[in-house]
């Protein structure tokens, strides 16, 4: 199995190594232990302070003040054909990394279709976009590692054709049946009878089907140009107060004081050890 190496890079200002390194070993922990034994993928995933301290062969992740473009947030192809991603710094960029993250990892070129029935009446057999965390991409959805708010994903499950007792649709549960798509998520996928593009949006309480113009010319990948015609509920992801809520939630549960103890813990021991050591040099 080949490994894939993802570094989450810091050019945000605002951006500390502490909280940047922290980030990126939830999302290391969750790339391992959660999606890897269901999507088979591996990955290594590490923080970088800098593009420059990017070694070659890893696919960045990189956290910016501000992206400037509704829509260009998202994995994109690079002039090689890699893949990189840009995620927005605010309240919320940890569970856009970790989104992100993930559906490189799926679908590093972003051109992946799985065919499977059409949500919308009157259509048969489509193809949908792999898109691992879009159906269940909202704040409501998410879950903490070590603290920090990541990404719920569905699993390969989600495409079965019926809904089966026991089987898991999305990691944590939320997605309770093939196709579904939770509020503030979405899904796209391409009808073949109609050569057309599809989405079911779930957007302020509200189930719309929308048509997608995917004519013209266009560069990237199949994923770059649906997510830049996607319209969410604003400029930038849609997640507002909930992702702040999100974030306070996981600072408290950081915060519970297991992990400060354990700090004090490894100092008093390290401090010991030094005392050891001197008193037997001294002697």
């Amino acid at each position: 199995m080949l490994l894939h190496q993802v570094g989450v890079v810091a050019e945000a200002s605002q951006l500390d190594m502490g909280e940047l390194m922290k980030v990126a070993a939830a999302l290391q922990k969750q790339a391992s232990r959660d999606f890897a034994p269901i999507w088979g993928v591996k990955a290594t995933v590490n923080a970088f302070q800098k593009l420059d301290d990017v070694p070659v062969g890893y696919w960045p992740v990189i956290v910016m003040d501000n992206i400037q473009m509704s829509g260009a947030g998202g994995v994109h192809l690079d002039r090689d054909g890699q893949p990189y991603a840009l995620v927005q710094y605010d309240d919320a960029w940890s569970l856009t990394a970790s989104h992100e993250t993930l559906e490189m990892l799926a679908d590093p070129f972003g051109n992946r279709l799985q065919a499977s029935q059409s949500l919308k009446p009157g259509q048969g057999r489509v193809e949908y976009l792999v898109e691992v965390c879009d159906p269940c991409e909202a704040p409501g959805c998410a879950y903490s590692v070590n603290g920090v708010t990541v990404s719920d994903f569905y699993t390969p499950h989600f495409f079965d054709p019926v809904k089966s007792p026991g089987v898991r649709y999305s990691y944590t549960g939320a997605v309770l049946g093939p196709r579904e798509v939770l509020p503030g998520g979405y899904i796209s996928w391409h009808e073949p009878v109609s050569d057309s593009w599809w989405q079911l949006l779930y957007f302020n309480d509200k189930k719309t089907f929308r048509k997608l113009d995917m004519s013209g010319r266009h560069e990237g990948s199949l994923r770059s140009r649906v997510d830049a015609l996607t319209r969410r509920p604003d400029s930038s992801t849609g997640r507002g107060r909930a992702a702040a809520t999100l974030r306070d939630m996981a600072q408290r549960a950081s915060s519970d004081g297991a992990t400060a103890a354990k700090a004090e813990m490894w100092r008093k021991d390290i401090a010991r050890l030094i005392r050891r050591y001197k008193l037997g040099r001294s002697r």
